[in-house]
């Protein structure tokens, strides 16, 4: 049990990295009860008890184009951050995803003898991975949650946990379709599509407009579809439904949530997702989908000259292979993915099919997140100790 009270320094950049990283500070607290976590996040990490210094929206951009736009504002940042740290070194520090911020960071702090970790590799099996030498000069441990990441990092000689994947403990046991269309009062025998185009609002500015008329073109074919629309904040909101007005489609059967992307998904029949995490977490809930994304054609092209893969979306990722279809830029139209949405609505035995792979990938990454995160993380806590 720890005697006087220490600080852990938090860092995440996106409405996926606050879920993470409230599962995280959750797991820490119960074992140091008395831990002052401060940093920048979201709303669920706030709950969990963090002083929230900057709101996560300051980092939530992607994409080159993107980032220069809010450069300065974001470097102003993580210098205030990084003084703030330096000044009341923290026991630990962990930045959790956002490598373009957090990586710079944690160099400066470990460099200044304040021990860090990082939660969530970048994607460096995927691109740019040259970034291998400033990971190892910017952490004291690297937690891991794809199997086939320890390896890489071993080889670098880079410490590394593999901890699992969080969501894949959150999401065990979700409540299935027909209970969580009963909370939402839905029909249970009727079509049912989630959209999830981005918890960005750089996202939104690129799919919605795009989703709108996805969601138009399927109701065309299936007219007494249900689409369920979870966003995570007012911008986004906002911008969705801007988008409907624009394009006159406020007759769509569409329910717009505060948040419930699970619920959403579980609900569903189908997903549409933005490429990102929402991806991997419909296929841990089990359900079929269809990724798409769209960026600035310059940051688009740098990445693609950068990508080590044929395919961005985690599902594909982590089977190897195209199991679930993927859209991007030019290539995601509306008329591709209705299509494709409409092609998983009326395959039962495609759906079968995917749910299966689906059901190996989470028993893969179910390995007690929480429990793995302390024991890897507790070793680099200064001036205290982990019961």
């Amino acid at each position: 049990m720890i005697e006087a009270p220490l600080t852990i320094g938090v860092v995440a950049g996106e409405a996926s990295g606050d879920l993470l990283g409230s599962h995280l500070i959750k797991a820490l607290r119960r074992h140091l009860p008395r831990a002052r976590f401060t940093g920048i996040g979201g709303p669920r990490m706030q709950a969990a008890g963090m002083e929230v210094l900057y709101p996560l929206e300051k980092l939530a951009v992607r994409g080159y184009v993107e980032v220069l736009r809010h450069y300065f504002e974001i470097i102003g940042i993580r210098r205030r951050l990084a003084a703030r740290f330096l000044e009341d070194p923290p026991a630990l520090f962990i930045g959790v995803d956002a490598p373009d911020f957090n990586l710079d960071l944690e160099a400066r702090l470990k460099s200044a003898g304040i021990p860090t970790a990082h939660y969530v590799s970048p994607s460096i099996w995927a691109w740019r991975g040259g970034r291998m030498k400033a990971i190892r000069r910017a952490v004291s441990r690297m937690l891991v949650v794809f199997p086939f990441e320890a390896a890489l990092y071993e080889q670098a000689g880079v410490p590394v946990a593999y901890v699992g994947h969080p969501l894949a403990d959150i999401l065990a046991g979700f409540p299935g379709r027909a209970t969580v269309r009963e909370q939402l009062r839905l029909p249970a025998g009727g079509k049912v599509v989630a959209l999830l185009p981005g918890s960005r609002v750089s996202e939104l500015e690129h799919l919605a407009d795009l989703f709108v008329e996805t969601a138009a073109q399927i109701a065309a074919s299936v007219p007494d579809v249900h689409f369920l629309v979870p966003l995570v904040n007012r911008a986004t909101k906002d911008l969705f439904e801007a988008a409907l007005y624009r394009r006159q489609e406020g007759g769509l059967n569409m329910t717009v949530l505060f948040g419930h992307a699970h619920e959403a998904m579980a609900a569903a029949d189908v997903v549409l997702a933005a490429s990102g995490t929402a991806t991997l977490e419909a296929a841990l809930i089990g359900r079929p989908m269809v990724i798409a994304y769209r960026m600035p054609a310059l940051s688009w092209w740098i990445i693609k000259r950068r990508c080590y893969q044929p395919y961005v979306g985690l599902p594909n990722i982590l089977a190897g292979e195209f199991i679930v279809p993927e859209f991007l830029q030019e290539e995601a139209g509306a008329e591709n993915l209705s299509q494709a949405v409409l092609n998983l609505l009326f395959d039962t035995t495609v759906r079968a099919l995917l749910e299966a792979r689906f059901a190996a990938i989470a028993q893969e990454l179910r390995r007690d997140n929480a429990e793995r995160a302390v024991a890897a993380l507790s070793p680099l806590i200064r001036d205290g100790q982990v019961t």
